[in-house]
Formats: C-alpha cells, structure tokens, sequence
C-alpha cells in the first residue's frame, strides 16, 4: 500500500545523496554509533502568571534533574509561534512573551539541558488562538499560500538560527503541516535548503500520524518523525489484547514506511491521558473533556503496548513522551487527566522502557535488559466493567 502511496521516491536520481548527517538507510541511526533516544517533550509554562517557571528558570533546572534521573538522554522544546485563525498568513513570534525573551529562555534551557548531559530537538510550534487544528490550515488563495509560506520560513528559520547558536543536536522543521506537507515541493526543498545552510544538526520533521505517508520531502531529512498518537481500539472497553494486537498492526505500517523511505523512524510525540479509554481518540486535549473517568492503568497500558510492539525494531530511533511542563509539579496546564505521567503509574512504565536495552542500541551496553520488565497490575475487568485505578 505505502510503496503505490509514495511514487515521488522514484525522482530522486541519488537517494544516497539525501542523507545530510545520518548513514544511508532504515538503521543509519544504529550504524552511526547513537544510542536510542529516550526522550521527554518539555512543555513551556505558557501562562504570564507564573512568572519564573518556564525554560531557563530554577524550575526547569530541577525538572532536568528528575528527567536525567528517570534516565532520559534527550529533551525536546517546543517554543510556539501564533496564528490567529487556519486562514491567517501572519505568524506572530510573540506567543505569551516577546521574541527576544523567548528566545533567551529557549537558549538557558538548552544550556540547561547540555550541562546535565541531554541532547535537544527544538520544535518550533503553532498555536491558533482562534481554535482549530494547525494541520487544517488554508489560507484560502494563492496569494494567501504564498504570504503564509513566507511568513512561515520566516519564522522555522528564525528558530533554526537560535537552535545552532545554543547547540541544539536536531530541529524539526514543522508540526502536523497536513493540510500542504504533501503538496508545495518547491517551497519545502528550498526551506530545507536554507535551514542545511544555519543549522548543522539532524533535521526531522513531525507529522501527524496519518500524515506520514502522504509527506512530500522526507528524503531531504535525516528521520521520519511522527506525532505518533495512534487509536488503539475503536470502541469503549478495549482489553489488553486488544490494545497489543492494534500496536503490532502498527509497527508493521511503520515498518513498511521505514523500509519504502529508507530512513529511521522517529516518534517525535507519544502520549496517552490519564483517562478511561485512553487510546480511542487519544489527541483528544484534556481541557476539553467533561465527565472525566481518571485511569491510571489506562495511560500506563497504552503506553506500555506501544513501546513493546516498537523497541525491538532497529528502524526505531527512539521517542520523546509528550509531556511534562517546565515546572515539574505543575497543575496550570492540563487537568490530572492529562498527558502528563508525572507521579503516576506511566512514570514507571516511562523508567522502564528508558532503562531497557531497544534493538537500536550499541549492543556494547550489556547491562541493560530487553523491554518488557515492565509488570503492571492485572486487568480487572468483568462483563465489560471497568477496572484500574482510579
């Protein structure tokens, strides 16, 4: 199915020519000497009232602290861009604080992150302060497409400048662009182009989960990174099985991917909320829920069914969990059904898997174990009842 979705592959002339910083092929990533990524997305304390508590501050130091104890190698950060609604074609740099402030944080958490042995991904993000998914943007024209293209290279370079200046190891060079990452390949190749040529480090991009396939310049980047928020089940009530057998289904797409692109895959966001029926619909925001069940085993179980369906594959890099805020102990962002596994049961599923030895590793490490060790309670489900904490 992916080797009739992606025909472009056959108008490269040199695939080899493609690849920037990694060796050529699915496990380039493996073959070049890294180790997995064991990653955490560290969200931004986006409110103006806490003051003190977004990157670069004491709280962020300790939140680095506890990310390099669980045994994380590397962080991503996210600094957003807004947009005023999906026809704007204006990218504001201003998101909550001005630019130059902004970029001052961003630069002392990197520093942060380097002086505690992590390696950053920067993402450059987007918000739209009207609602509306930034993978539905249109500006409408062609006028429109070209000033928002514009505005966007603006913006991604602007990032990728910082990001080389404050030592940043990779970029992604957009998030879940659905609605034009399949389309417009002259505007990605020379935005590609133009971020090779301020910023030295991997490059990645984050697509959608049911995106990827459809993305039109994969072969100018290093990974193939996705938003990896992939359903489960479909319907209430899922068991474990279920959850197990929807997660190898997956791995084998994924794989098939790798292998058309010839590239590493990278899950640039993984998450599931700490709700009942976590994996259907889990992009679902928190925020917007009402009449919430809280599950902790139902976070823990999804996670736990994806990472042991994707670490045994040499094609897979590794992941960064989405997410934890800044501030560690944080309740401003997200409701307790949210993303975060800080101080629940997906926090030991999280320590396991960082400390388990995944097929991309360098087989040097003889002290790390195979995932799964990871033992969580027992399914205690009857007659479609739920069952878990709660």
């Amino acid at each position: 199915m992916l080797r009739a979705l992606l025909p472009l592959l056959l108008l490269v002339p040199n695939a080899a020519a493609a690849w920037h910083v990694l060796p050529p092929g699915a496990e380039g990533w493996s073959e070049s000497g890294r180790e997995g990524i064991r990653g955490v997305t560290v969200g931004p304390i986006e409110s103006i009232q806490q003051p003190g508590r977004g990157y670069g501050t004491e709280a962020s130091a300790a939140l680095l602290d506890h990310l390099a104890e669980m045994g994380a190698n590397w962080v991503s950060i996210t600094p957003f861009g807004r947009l005023w609604d999906l026809q704007s074609t204006e990218i504001l740099m201003d998101f909550e604080a001005p630019y130059e402030e902004n970029r001052e944080a961003v630069r002392a958490m990197i520093r942060q992150a380097k002086a505690r042995g992590l390696k950053v991904l920067l993402i450059p993000h987007l918000w739209i302060e009207t609602g509306g998914w930034r993978g539905e943007i249109d500006p409408g024209t062609p006028e429109g497409w070209a000033a928002y293209q514009e505005s966007y290279r603006r913006f991604v370079l602007a990032w990728a400048r910082d990001a080389a200046e404050a030592g940043a190891d990779a970029l992604s060079i957009g998030v879940e662009c659905k609605s034009w990452s399949g389309r417009f390949g002259g505007f990605w190749t020379r935005l590609i182009a133009d971020i090779r040529a301020v910023f030295g480090g991997l490059l990645t991009y984050s697509a959608n989960w049911d995106e990827a396939q459809d993305v039109l310049f994969w072969d100018q980047l290093d990974l193939v990174g996705i938003n990896a928020f992939y359903p489960l089940a479909d319907d209430p009530g899922a068991t474990d099985e279920e959850y197990t057998r929807r997660a190898a289904a997956i791995a084998e797409d994924v794989h098939e991917l790798a292998e058309v692109l010839d590239m590493p895959v990278l899950f640039v966001e993984i998450g599931y909320t700490t709700r009942e029926d976590a994996a259907v619909q889990p992009w679902l925001w928190p925020d917007g829920m009402a009449d919430v069940v809280v599950d902790e085993r139902e976070q823990a179980r999804a996670l736990d069914a994806m990472f042991r369906a994707f670490l045994d594959e040499p094609w897979f890099v590794g992941f960064f969990l989405w997410r934890y805020y800044a501030y560690l102990d944080d309740v401003s962002q997200e409701a307790i059904w949210g993303f975060s596994p800080h101080a629940k049961m997906a926090e030991g599923v999280l320590r396991d898997a960082f400390a388990a030895r995944w097929a991309v590793d360098r087989p040097s490490w003889p002290w790390l174990v195979p995932y799964p060790s990871t033992k969580l309670p027992p399914d205690r489900r009857s007659g479609g009842a739920r069952g878990g904490l709660r």
